[in-house]
């Protein structure tokens, strides 16, 4: 595993993204289409536990896309995979969250993997490596 001249691990930075996990408090479908497969949580079973999803993200090389702060709080103290896309605006009528998750959605992508939290808000992205 390498190392940045900070210290931090540059594993995530050499992993290669293949795709998104919308949990479980999300739309099951997007009505844009994003650059690699999505898939929800009910994919992998009824009511999945955060450790579950973890897994399976970890596992496939996926970024986990929630508005749960656990998986942030997680992915602080952990290397990637999973990638963590926290979405922290207000809840939306369907239409609006489509809209503005669209409109977005380029620059999140352009973040990962080198960034292993990207947190979204209505006015700004942050990420964190």
């Amino acid at each position: 595993m390498g190392v940045a001249l900070d210290g931090e691990s540059l594993s995530h930075r050499r992993a290669r993204v293949t795709g998104f996990l919308l949990d479980e408090n999300l739309p099951a479908r997007l009505t844009f289409v994003p650059s690699l497969p999505v898939s929800h949580a009910l994919a992998i079973g009824t009511n999945p536990s955060d450790s579950e999803l973890w897994s399976h993200a970890r596992m496939k090389q996926l970024v986990i896309v929630t508005k749960d702060a656990d998986f942030s709080d997680r992915i602080l103290v952990s290397d990637p995979p999973p990638w963590i896309v926290h979405l922290r605006f207000g809840n939306m009528r369907r239409a609006d969250f489509h809209r503005f998750l669209a409109s977005v959605w380029a620059q999140i992508e352009s973040l990962l993997p080198v960034n292993k939290l990207i947190c979204v808000y209505a006015d700004r992205i942050e990420a964190f490596s």
